[in-house]
């Protein structure tokens, strides 16, 4: 039994223009000790497939398809089901760390208010809990920042403490959020090597939401790449870098600053922008920014197997 297994994962928003598809049929599982990138830009559908999972949508929003974590369904379980699953099972680091702390409370009041609720403990074997978590993920004497407020820790520290309280509770599934937005890239390197450390130790699976394929490399083991709310491609690491299928991705992965190309110095971009989710064009989504769409775009393709369990959803495969 997987750990996580979601199967035809639908969301949609209800706004006054009409029905937003932001999710259209996504499938993935996950094992334990698994390190999963979802990638896509903005709008992809990225975010909202894990908010869909852990019932934390809009209240406009509408989520079908299942969930199944150890075999039971997220998606049919109700406010307080979820709410024991929630931090304790699975966690979710969320994109902005300043929004994401309470600026009202110290570290302290918000780190140990979660360890009490969902393992019993007392406030004070609690404290002691969050200062040892605040220690592991390299926070300089834990004993006294724990004490401060958010405004007084700098953008990594925040992020560093948003990592800490997704495993103060040693969750089975950490959904981290862009936790590289905004910060420079030492910090970058620094947080990437941290969830690496902590998922060797604790055999944490990883959920990493990005839109930076950059970052990916040294973390996961396979990708998971969205474009308008559809899975356009889906393989290990090796297989997404190294012979990547869908255009779409070509373009992600021709986009990312890199030390070794040589040429005119400027970077490559995917040509137009991403279709409007109210009116997606019939066929394939892509097809409008694809430099190699010829007429069989304009039928819908399907998700196939190229080999080795890489998934490709285009048609230039069904003509090579």
């Amino acid at each position: 039994m997987a750990l996580l297994e979601v199967k035809n994962l639908q969301v949609s928003f209800d706004t006054p223009e009409g029905e937003v598809h932001a999710v259209s049929g996504v499938d993935f599982t996950l094992e334990p000790g698994d390190a999963l990138a979802i990638v896509g830009e903005s709008g992809s559908g990225k975010t909202q497939s894990m908010l869909a999972i852990l019932g934390l949508l809009a209240e406009n929003g509408r989520a079908t398809g299942s969930a199944r974590f150890r075999g039971e369904d997220l998606m049919e379980m109700g406010p307080a089901e979820l709410n024991h699953h929630r931090g304790k099972d699975i966690a979710m680091i969320f994109q902005d760390p300043m929004t994401s702390l309470n600026p009202y409370l110290t570290i302290d009041s918000q780190m140990t208010e979660m360890v009490m609720h969902h393992q019993g403990l007392n406030r004070r074997e609690a404290r002691a809990h969050a200062v040892e978590m605040l220690r592991a993920v390299r926070i300089p004497d834990p004993e006294q920042r724990i004490r401060q407020y958010p405004h007084q820790y700098s953008g990594g520290m925040r992020q560093r403490v948003l990592v800490a309280m997704g495993l103060l509770c040693e969750p089975d599934i950490l959904i981290a959020d862009e936790p590289t937005t905004a910060l420079d890239v030492t910090v970058q390197a620094q947080i990437a090597q941290l969830m690496a450390e902590l998922r060797r130790q604790s055999n944490t699976a990883i959920v990493l939401i990005t839109h930076d394929l950059g970052v990916v490399a040294g973390l996961c083991d396979r990708v998971l790449v969205l474009y308008a709310g559809e899975v356009v491609e889906y393989g290990t690491v090796e297989q997404i870098y190294y012979d990547p299928q869908h255009p779409y991705t070509q373009g992600l992965l021709e986009s990312v600053p890199r030390l070794d190309r040589v040429g005119d110095g400027q970077l490559h971009a995917i040509p137009g922008n991403p279709p409007n989710l109210l009116n997606l064009p019939k066929g394939c989504c892509f097809r409008r920014r694809c430099e190699r769409a010829f007429e069989q775009c304009h039928q819908k393709p399907r998700l196939r197997d190229t080999g080795q369990g890489h998934l490709n959803r285009c048609h230039l495969g069904d003509t090579e």
